[in-house]
Parts: C-alpha cells; structure tokens; sequence
C-alpha cells in the first residue's frame, strides 16, 4: 500500500485527493494536512480522510505532495525536512518553484518531481504537465503520472518549460474565464438576458473544446469553418485583429511566464 499525504488542503489539495478516491485509492491510503481546524473537519467529514500534522505526514507517508501557495513553502518546507524518511517521493505543485529549491531544503537524495496542474482538476479535466528533479527515476514519474491521470492529463516536460507551462496552461482556464466573461456581457450589450447570454457562451466553449480535442483539424481550420465570405464572422474577427487582441494574449502570457520565472528566484533568495 502506497501511502499519499497531502499537504495542502485548498481547492487543488481537495480536488485531487476526491480524484484518488475516485480512481480508487483507500481512505487508509490518504492523509492530508491543513492548518484551519474548521477546514480541516469539514473536509474529514465529507471525504472520510483523516488530518494530520507536518511531521505525522512525513513520518508515514510514501508521497509527500506539496500544494501550498508558494510564499507559505518555507514554513512547510521547515517542518518537513527534519521528519521526512529516506527515499520519500516529494511532489510539489507549487507554482513558479524549482526542485533545487526543494533539494537544498531537504535531506540529501530526496527525490523531487514538480507539477504545474490547473484547476479544471476540481472537475476531474486538469492538464498536469511534470518534470523530475536530480534524484527523481522514471518509476517514479511513472507513478506521478498515474495519480495525477485521476484528476484529468498528464505531460512530461523538462523543468526549463515549467514556467512557460505555468503561464500557458497553469493560468490558462483564466483567460478563458475572462473571454468567457466578456462574451457574456456582449450578449448583455445586445440584449439578452444573462442567463440566457451564459447559456448560449458556455455550451459554445464547451462544443468548441471537444471540437479541438476530437479534431484532427488545426484551430485555424476549425475557425475557417466557421467563417463565411463577407459574413458576420470574418466582420468580427477583423474587429478582433483590429484592437491587436492576438498580440495582447501572446504578451499577457509572456507577462505570466515573467512572473512565474520571479517567484522561483525570489524564493531560492529566502
């Protein structure tokens, strides 16, 4: 029996250990940390898994995953290191971290293997991309890889892209909440209800993402299907080129991958 502990319990923390469950895995087999007792007997009550402090966590567990907010890493990572056991697999989905930081905090050796998720992991839909520090074995990653396939899937990528997989794809359900958002009060703007308006939006985004992940065809021809000569498409796409939407997104992104480059520098500083 594997034991998982994780130390966490926000919405990413919760999400995955109901996708454990949902794959399967044992309450015996889970455990997770969480230093707001009221947070912590909620969740107790509602998935059966037992809470328990820092160092319980690190003395029993044979993954640790770590999914604090990166500025609370510290005092986690303070607490881990004296009662983590050899060989224990240490997951981190902290955004914008390295695994060196992870490695120089620990005790020699320990294996490390960092995650960008996302939140459509509450939905059982995440895209996980992974990459494995100096010490982590690709048995290893083979075993991330299968926990993580509970709650949506799953990359391997070289640590080098993990702040470019933070921008695009960590922050990614983001901008499609904020396109969502402003298509929504389009259809306010040109008089329909909002719930209607909602409808209407979220069940296109919807078809259009199966559309895209059942689709051989590139997002460019799918688009082009959809856009008739001299029809109300093309008017509105040339509207979109217009105020340099393209350009915007590409430059938020990057804006993104910037932020995530400091958080790990400032971080490894102290």
């Amino acid at each position: 029996m594997t034991r998982i502990a994780v130390l966490g319990a926000g919405k990413i923390g919760e999400a995955l250990l109901a996708g454990l469950l949902g794959a399967g895995r044992s309450t015996d087999e889970l455990m997770f940390t969480e230093r707001h007792p009221e947070r912590a007997a909620e969740l107790t009550e509602r998935l059966r898994v037992p809470s328990v402090g820092v160092a319980e966590a690190a003395e029993r567990a044979d993954i640790v995953v770590l999914a604090v907010k990166p500025q609370d890493i510290t005092p986690v990572l303070d607490e881990l290191a004296p009662a983590v056991r050899p060989g224990t697999l240490v997951v981190t989905l902290c955004a914008g971290l390295p695994t060196s930081l992870f490695e120089a905090a620990l005790p020699a050796g320990t294996p490390v293997i960092r995650v960008m998720p996302n939140t459509p992991m509450l939905v059982g839909e995440a895209m996980s991309a992974i990459s494995p520090g100096s010490h982590a074995t690709d048995d290893q990653l083979a075993v991330v890889e299968k926990m993580l396939a509970s709650v949506g899937r799953v990359v391997r990528v070289p640590e080098s892209q993990q702040d470019a997989v933070t921008a695009l794809s960590g922050s990614g359900p983001a901008y499609f909440f904020f396109l969502v958002e402003a298509m929504i009060d389009a259809g306010i703007l040109l008089g329909l209800p909002r719930t209607v308006a909602a409808d209407l939006i979220v069940q296109s985004a919807f078809g259009a993402a199966r559309m895209l992940r059942e689709s051989d065809d590139h997002p460019v021809l799918l688009r082009e299907a959809v856009t008739s000569p001299a029809g109300t498409t093309i008017s509105a796409i040339r509207e979109l080129e217009k105020h340099g939407v393209r350009a915007a997104l590409i430059a938020a992104i990057e804006a993104a991958r910037d932020r995530s480059v400091e958080l790990g520098r400032s971080a490894e500083r102290g």
